[in-house]
């Protein structure tokens, strides 16, 4: 693949190398890329997208480069290009221009990696998630990393220099610098011309796949890509639904969780709308439950605010309303105590969001989790993947959701502690709801919460109205 300068000025990652050698008191650090993966012969690769802290620290989408250096003295290592790319990948930027563009001391052959890693007395890193890049880490560097390195929390095992790197790495990407919000604004206004245009497209009689292709084709016009799998469904009570075959029919909901990836920065969008353009008094009544979840949520994103009880509140208000519906009989407070609301909403409120829709997850834990705290067992609960206080430029997605699963509603063990306090009757009721999410990214700030997605309408009327309405191009 041809590699390009970034899309932003070198100053913008000598600042961000700059302040992480300054955290690692001047100790140098290597970063990986990775491969271009093949998929059935060498020659068909995945699309390539770098790993995410060598895109953070150089901006490059550049496969098998590496990144090495501290203080002022960071160089990228690449294997040279071949004779033949022009040919077949068209031209790349040359070394001139993307040390220019990076900002970096020197571009050296990938060969040289080995001499410039013997001259040091030892380097940090973090270990890739893909077994190929993992395995060239540990021949180079001599670590003793394994497939299922990681402790039972989740938590990526790492010690020593490579610890501290981690911790310096997620200090800095927590809060975004003002040039990541700036993509992460682009990539908000992405999603809300792809999700707009996938209500226009939806009508009884078309397939998931029409609404999905019409959200992707505006991520495409912005020279964008999807930020993960697209998710349109009208079985949203499966949570990563990976299918689009299903014929969209009078009565479904549509789920659409689909995020545009801006030069490698995610959204990270759901909205669910009415297939035919009209709700029934069943699912308008646990759509707008879902909606004051998402309202009372995200109200709760400010500095200091523990992202713990944000998840709380919400489940609160979900269960109120379940309460308020005869779905659940109780004290809401109690119920949620209990973990009864998970029998609806599984799990949790949301999780940071930066250079991937999950930020820094391949850190398992460490980076979702301040110090000193740890999962939840309880059902639902356990599966929140932020458990941190919230800080000026942390940007978080706010997703609440409702989903009447067979598989939990017919598991004896998770519902039988709730049986007393769950009116089969009444939930039967809403067996036209399968499932419903509302999910905004929004960001912490002194001020209060900036919803990035705002612009992509929640109101349920104002969502219904769109469905299968002509729309004026962007």
């Amino acid at each position: 693949m041809s590699v390009l300068v970034p899309p932003q000025p070198a100053a913008v990652y000598v600042s961000r190398r700059s302040r992480l050698s300054r955290a690692l008191a001047g100790e140098p650090a290597i970063f990986f890329a990775g491969d271009l993966v093949p998929r059935n012969y060498a020659a068909n690769t995945y699309p390539y997208r770098a790993h995410s802290h060598f895109l953070y620290f150089t901006g490059v989408h550049w496969p098998g480069a590496v990144l090495l250096g501290s203080g002022d003295g960071w160089e990228i290592f690449a294997a040279p290009p071949a004779p033949d790319d022009p040919l077949w990948i068209g031209p790349s930027a040359t070394w001139d221009e993307l040390q220019a563009a990076t900002g970096v001391r020197k571009i050296r052959p990938l060969g040289e990696l080995r001499t410039a890693l013997d001259s040091l007395r030892g380097v940090a890193t973090l270990p890739a998630v893909h077994p190929r890049t993992r395995a060239r880490q540990a021949s180079l560097l001599g670590r003793p990393w394994g497939a299922h390195d990681e402790a039972e929390s989740g938590t990526v095992a790492l010690a020593g220099k490579d610890a501290e790197l981690a911790e310096a790495v997620i200090s800095l990407r927590l809060q975004h610098d003002a040039p990541a919000l700036e993509l992460l604004r682009q990539s908000a206004e992405g999603a809300r011309a792809g999700h707009l245009a996938g209500m226009a497209a939806t009508r009884p009689g078309r397939r998931e796949s029409d609404v999905r292709a019409a959200i992707e084709a505006e991520f495409a016009a912005r020279g964008m890509t999807p930020a993960y799998g697209s998710i349109v469904t009208v079985h949203g009570e499966v949570l990563h639904n990976e299918h689009s075959h299903h014929p969209l029919r009078a009565g479904d909901l549509l789920l659409a969780d689909c995020g545009a990836d801006c030069h490698g920065w995610a959204s990270d969008v759901t909205r669910t709308w009415p297939v035919s353009g009209a709700w029934s008094p069943t699912q308008r009544a646990l759509y707008d439950l879902v909606l004051q979840a998402n309202q009372d949520a995200t109200a709760m994103v400010r500095p200091g605010v523990r992202y713990r009880d944000i998840h709380l509140r919400a489940s609160l208000t979900l269960a109120r309303g379940l309460v308020d519906l005869g779905i659940f009989r109780g004290d809401p407070e109690g119920l949620v105590e209990r973990g009864a609301h998970a029998l609806f909403f599984p799990h949790g409120v949301g999780h940071l969001l930066g250079l991937d829709v999950h930020d820094m997850e391949d850190l398992g834990d460490r980076a979702g989790y301040a110090p000193g705290r740890a999962r939840s067992r309880q059902f639902g609960t356990c599966y929140l993947r932020l458990d941190r206080d919230l800080a000026p430029g942390m940007l978080v997605t706010i997703e609440p959701g409702l989903y009447l699963v067979p598989a939990i509603l017919g598991d004896r063990a998770l519902c039988g502690p709730f049986e007393a306090d769950l009116d089969r009757e009444r939930l039967a009721a809403y067996a036209d709801v399968r499932g419903i999410r509302i999910e905004d990214d929004v960001l912490c700030t002194e001020a209060g919460p900036d919803v990035l997605t705002a612009a992509i309408p929640r109101d349920a009327d104002a969502v219904a109205a769109l469905v299968g309405a002509p729309r004026d191009a962007d």
